[in-house]
């Protein structure tokens, strides 16, 4: 897979060639649109709303988490049953609240100038993470974009960085994965890849990013406009 990687300039840092990024909390601050689903059905049920201080923490870990946030007196089971409803009541709120991140165009538009190529890898079904992209103006930029019923696997298992890695050609040393869960900088770890957490995401107040151990912790999009900043492994030059 190496072979189909353009070499890197021997004067200067540049960016990984193949950067992939978590959607929700990493590129994307979609807590909002998450928000008005969760009150949707919260208004269905004749219950007050929820704010976004208490859902945003949450929305990394999934449906069934912000679920069990906003609806605690509901059993495992009730709330199991609520997922279906939730999905569809996102789908109809996805792009009219959130946006991407401050910063995060400025270092897409980076990456893309020094020739890099980026992706997506999310644990969020295929079929809403695709829905997403059009109003951004990203699905013609993103190289490719694997969910989390994409593949047999959904991370922590690596299985979607390395299929990721695979299909664009690059071994995954020679990428970087960016992202604000736990669950992400395990995948990257298992997958041989660089990591970044991304500490403007979504965590919980007890979450420490810092017992993640990933290779780069980085306080806002634009601090990933520097080279250096990235992961070492992912800047040493390639052979010629």
């Amino acid at each position: 897979m190496a072979g189909s990687e353009p070499a890197r300039s021997a004067a200067g840092a540049r960016f990984p060639r193949l950067v992939l990024f978590d959607l929700d909390g990493t590129l994307l601050d979609s807590a909002p649109d998450m928000l008005a689903a969760v009150n949707a059905l919260r208004s269905g049920r004749g219950e007050d709303a929820v704010t976004l201080a208490q859902l945003r923490p949450h929305v990394s870990r999934g449906a069934r988490a912000m679920l069990a946030a906003s609806f605690p007196a509901l059993d495992d089971a009730g709330r199991e049953a609520l997922v279906q409803p939730f999905l569809d009541a996102y789908e109809r709120e996805i792009g009219l609240h959130g946006r991407p991140f401050d910063g995060v165009e400025d270092m897409l538009a980076t990456l893309e100038a020094d020739g890099a190529r980026w992706g997506i890898v999310t644990n969020k079904p295929e079929y809403l993470a695709r829905q997403v992209l059009p109003a951004l103006g990203w699905e013609s930029r993103s190289a490719i974009l694997v969910g989390g019923d994409t593949l047999a696997e959904r991370k922590p298992h690596p299985l979607p960085l390395l299929h990721s890695a695979q299909v664009l050609g690059f071994e995954p040393s020679r990428c970087a994965y960016v992202g604000d869960d736990e669950r992400d900088i395990v995948a990257a770890r298992a997958a041989g890849m660089p990591s970044v957490v991304a500490l403007w995401g979504y965590r919980l107040r007890d979450d420490d990013p810092v017992a993640w151990q990933g290779d780069v912790m980085a306080g806002a999009p634009r601090d990933l406009l520097d080279p250096s900043v990235w992961p070492v492994p992912a800047r040493a030059a390639a052979s010629p």
